[in-house]
């Protein structure tokens, strides 16, 4: 299957944009070796990639991002690491890894040294690309869950959160992350680009927050906008242009990315 990246990738010019396409393609080969060993049986696909996959947002994303569907039950998140580093085992990659099994949330970085210089991608041999998968195994309530077949690089079938239930876990991200996040922040701006996008989960959103300690008042249909507005006055936005630039499909998007932009898209709902 190294032969498909490479042929995926031999006349890209951007190295940025090579690399981006080289990540993307191992995620999905992870997410198909999840769905082999019966993860989506109980783990629900969500985030920025999620976003990616499902709803071709023209952003590139580092990580996958479950949560767990039926809190209490066996999630065998150690178990589906080894499934993953045999299954690229046995194509020849070289693979490690780190798993951290011990919180509510998991994660393990799976790692592949030497594949970027491997791929012509970097000059330095040591260089490793590592794709963070995490899950959350104690998730606010509140979310509506669908299935859906499609295609990138291999077939698959996702269970994931709904339209809304994303759009909540986007707007929790950006109400509750104690940093700034420039891919959040773009990610808000595909959301409201798109007319047809429902409103978000209300009941997942207030869940989530109070789950991250947010003592505030009750987030509504009405009132999600002002405290979105609020919050990014405060953001620093040279930050916010540097942390997403090097994940967009089509440079040109961030000339769009400004608060006046989304302060007017957020403000002509309210």
């Amino acid at each position: 299957m190294k032969e498909y990246i490479k042929q995926h990738i031999e006349n890209i010019q951007d190295m940025n944009l090579a690399r981006c396409l080289v990540r993307e393609y191992l995620q999905a080969r992870i997410l198909e070796f999840l769905q082999g060993n019966g993860a989506f049986t109980n783990w629900v696909f969500v985030g920025g990639t999620a976003l990616r996959f499902l709803y071709s947002m023209p952003r590139f994303s580092e990580d996958l991002d479950f949560s767990l569907l039926r809190r209490g039950e066996e999630d065998r998140f150690v178990e589906h690491q080894k499934k993953i580093k045999k299954g690229f085992e046995q194509e020849n990659y070289q693979v490690n890894i780190k798993v951290n099994a011990d919180k509510t949330v998991k994660y393990a970085f799976i790692k592949f040294p030497g594949l970027l210089y491997e791929l012509n991608l970097s000059s330095d041999r040591r260089e490793i690309l590592s794709i963070k998968v995490e899950i959350d195994t104690n998730p606010p309530e509140g979310a509506i869950t669908k299935t859906s077949i499609l295609r990138k690089h291999v077939m698959l079938n996702l269970y994931h959160y709904d339209k809304s239930s994303l759009f909540a876990g986007k707007l929790n991200a950006l109400l509750s992350r104690r940093y700034t996040k420039g891919r959040d922040v773009y990610d808000l701006m595909w959301y409201l680009s798109d007319r047809s996008w429902p409103e978000p989960n209300i009941t997942l959103l207030n869940h989530a927050l109070r789950q991250t300690g947010y003592r505030g008042p009750v987030i509504t249909v009405d009132n999600w906008r002002e405290f979105i507005v609020r919050r990014l006055s405060g953001f620093d936005w040279k930050h916010v242009i540097a942390d997403v630039k090097p994940f967009l499909e089509k440079q040109n998007d961030i000339n769009l990315l400004t608060l006046d932009n989304l302060t007017r898209c957020l403000n002509e709902n309210i």
